[in-house]
């Protein structure tokens, strides 16, 4: 790709903009661990559900749901889509008690909730396992997309993109702390909004180009609904078959469809059952945590209100799948119509590493039509991609490596500065690891089964805890060695078994096995049970005889939490996002397909009634939270 100097000063610029505020945050992030993993607890909703949302728009996702949508049309987003269950239930049901109960690190509230031993066994091994193993692999994840797009654009080998971009985000994660990142991350969110946008739009004008001459994004949006409307997605046979296009005969998932084609079993297991019905609950991925957790919940903790938790992840929510989606959607949908197969995608780029062509190549190679003054605010959108999600990771990470492990089992008196040092220094550790994790991995797609994969069957668990007293640390012990043993063994023992089938079977495994030892290990000791109750006023019949016993009341559990009116929110929460969500989608459709006109509105009637359902509900929440605090609780 040909740069032009003014696009080299808006990268320029982009960065500046970027990260030379965090630079005066420098001091305050290095008072105390919870200025530098937590911003002192005085994080504004608004800033929080931005940084939610800037990290979660990692490098690697535009690139994975292009290769979603050529591999399995827009149907196959319900693999992410369905996790709006999970997010909506984090924000009406978790937000307040993960606020309210007051640790530092997600990790800190396994010797809050458990007691013994075995508490200290599994916040120890989960700040390696989780902290280390797992954040570096998403890291990886991210690093390999970034490696992808720079070989593409600018033929980079992966050791170059690496070095360039761990230079950048290793010295502002260590040197501003979680307040560094924030602030980031809220000017990041624009510049990279701004950029899909622009990408969508001049894919448009390319797509009008090649299929009517004519250089109008509107007519090329009409062209291209109209052309893939009449197409659809057939998989090959064979362990390298791609899929390819073909006309509508219900032999295929059409492109558009927002829904699979449920003739097609093993893929609608896939895309759509196993998510909808199964993963939502029971498969642990960070951002969409059952219960809450990772850097969700750093965020939740870091919040200087119940009210502030509770706003910045419903904002959060749903400005990550109503907002953001369609750029990256039509970008790839074009991205058929430009790049057929991945023949024609090493065709336009000669010099790229065969070895990294994907079908999540498709998206910085459309990348190419960008306009002089764009193509800088794309590069500038996809470092500040890329930094978003490096700097939450290695944030988050050096968190759990330090609070979780090495202040909680190896130096616990030490000064704050020396703990903020060595946060630092896990920092660099990090990094270094998932580089090395990336050059042994291959697509997108690839990592993010492996993520599922390894953290099958545990979710259940993750919700059960904040309802139900029995649910103890060997519960967590055994259902993270479960997850991992099954990850390995269902795959070899069924070794024809689809990815669907393998991850029901392992969760059923997992989730049995846990649900035993949780009647008949060892339970939690009273004094710590008592003192959860009484700090945090979990609801729900699990806990009637320890909320008698600890005096707390279940009136006064019923005002705190309004189980009812949260459920009420979960509903209303989940409508409005898949509702918006599919009725732009239907307008998009509607310029090249009029039929689609009548579902557009219809979904508007269902947006309208369940937002305002939302908006009451959300006030209710807020207005108790308020009131709470004002007690002085």
């Amino acid at each position: 790709m040909t740069i032009a100097w003014i696009d080299w000063l808006i990268v320029v610029a982009s960065i500046l903009v970027c990260f030379v505020p965090a630079l005066f945050l420098a001091k305050r992030s290095g008072g105390s661990t919870a200025e530098f993993f937590a911003s002192g607890r005085s994080v504004p909703w608004w800033l929080a559900g931005l940084s939610m949302v800037a990290t979660t728009f990692s490098s690697d996702t535009p690139n994975w749901v292009t290769e979603q949508v050529r591999r399995y049309g827009v149907a196959g987003n319900w693999q992410w889509w369905a996790f709006v269950l999970t997010g909506i239930a984090t924000v009406f049901f978790f937000a307040r008690l993960w606020r309210r109960s007051g640790v530092l690190t997600d990790l800190e509230f396994y010797e809050l909730r458990y007691s013994g031993k075995e508490a200290s066994v599994v916040r120890g091994f989960r700040a390696v396992y989780l902290g280390l193993f797992f954040n570096c692999f998403i890291m990886g994840m991210v690093t390999l997309a970034a490696c992808k797009i720079a070989n593409i654009l600018f033929g980079l080998a992966p050791w170059q993109t690496i070095v360039l971009t761990g230079a950048l985000n290793v010295v502002f994660a260590a040197h501003s702390g979680l307040w560094g990142v924030l602030v980031i991350d809220m000017i990041q969110f624009f510049i990279k909004m701004t950029a899909v946008f622009a990408a969508a739009w001049f894919s448009l004008v390319e797509v009008g180009r090649r299929l009517a001459g004519t250089a109008d994004g509107w007519a090329g949006l009409k062209l291209l609904i109209a052309k893939l409307s009449t197409l659809q997605v057939v998989q090959g046979s064979g362990p390298e078959a791609q899929p390819v296009m073909s006309a509508k005969d219900g032999a295929g998932q059409p492109i558009l469809d927002l829904l699979p084609n449920f003739g097609m079993s093993e893929l609608a297991l896939m895309i759509f059952i196993l998510p909808i019905a199964i993963s939502w609950w029971a498969n642990w991925y960070p951002g969409a945590e059952p219960g809450g957790g990772s850097y969700i919940a750093q965020r939740m903790l870091a919040s200087k209100s119940e009210k502030d938790s509770l706003g910045g992840t419903l904002f959060f929510n749903v400005a990550h799948y109503v907002l953001r989606p369609w750029p990256w959607i039509i970008t790839a949908l074009c991205s058929i119509i430009v790049y057929p197969d991945l023949a024609s995608i090493q065709a336009a780029f000669p010099e790229a590493d065969a070895a990294l062509i994907g079908h999540d190549s498709a998206f910085p190679a459309m990348l190419k039509f960008l306009p002089v003054g764009f193509v800088g605010l794309m590069i500038g959108g996809l470092i500040a991609a890329n930094s978003s999600t490096i700097l939450t990771h290695l944030n988050w990470g050096s968190s759990y490596l330090v609070h979780d492990f090495y202040r909680r089992f190896i130096r616990k008196d030490a000064t704050e500065r020396h703990y903020v040092n060595a946060g630092r220094l896990a920092t660099v550790l990090l990094y270094v690891v998932a580089a090395l994790l990336s050059l042994t991995m291959s697509s997108a797609q690839q990592a993010f089964q492996v993520l599922l994969s390894i953290g099958a069957g545990t979710g259940l668990l993750y919700i059960a805890r904040w309802f139900w007293w029995r649910v103890s640390a060997w519960c967590e012990i055994v259902a993270m060695g479960m997850s991992l043993v099954t990850s390995l063994a269902v795959p070899a023992l069924l070794p024809d078994a689809g990815f669907a089938t393998t991850t029901i079977v392992q969760v059923g495994l997992t989730t049995v096995a846990w649900l035993v030892t949780a009647f008949v290990g060892p339970a939690t000791d009273r004094a710590t049970l008592m003192a959860f109750v009484q700090k945090v006023k979990p609801a729900g019949p699990g806990w009637v005889a320890q909320r008698a016993a600890a005096g707390v009341s279940d009136a006064e559990v019923a005002q705190e939490n309004r189980i009812g009116t949260a459920f009420l929110g979960w509903i209303s929460g989940c409508l409005v996002i898949w509702s918006s969500l599919f009725m732009i989608g239907n307008f998009l459709y509607a310029s090249g397909d009029p039929s689609r006109l009548t579902d557009a509105w219809l979904l508007t009637v269902v947006f309208v009634v369940s937002g305002v359902v939302l908006l009451r509900v959300t006030r209710q929440l807020w207005a108790d939270s308020t009131e709470a605090e004002a007690r002085g609780r």
